[in-house]
């Protein structure tokens, strides 16, 4: 009994020492973009994003969204589109 024991407590070592070994680089990457990525935002863009939603309402109401281009159009629908996603998905 004591010898499975023994041998039970090396394999599990050795698969510890193994995940970690394999599992390092990834979390290494992981904490590198999630240092920059999952920051809450600054005061100061979250003013940058109040002021952004009210010439977002202002060109609604004004009607100067209709002066926009076609490819601004396009990336503004895939913006969008990606910000649904995040919700849909």
């Amino acid at each position: 009994m004591a010898q499975f024991v023994c041998n039970l407590v090396e394999k599990t070592l050795v698969l510890v020492n193994a995940a970690v070994t394999y599992s390092k680089p990834q979390l290494v990457t992981f904490w590198y973009y999630a240092k920059v990525e999952l920051i809450p935002p600054t005061p100061a863009e979250i003013r940058r994003a109040i002021q952004n939603l009210k010439e977002i309402v202002n060109s609604a109401q004004n009607g100067s969204f209709k002066q926009l281009t076609v490819k601004e159009v396009v990336l503004n629908g895939l913006v969008t589109t990606e910000v649904l996603m995040w919700f849909y998905g």
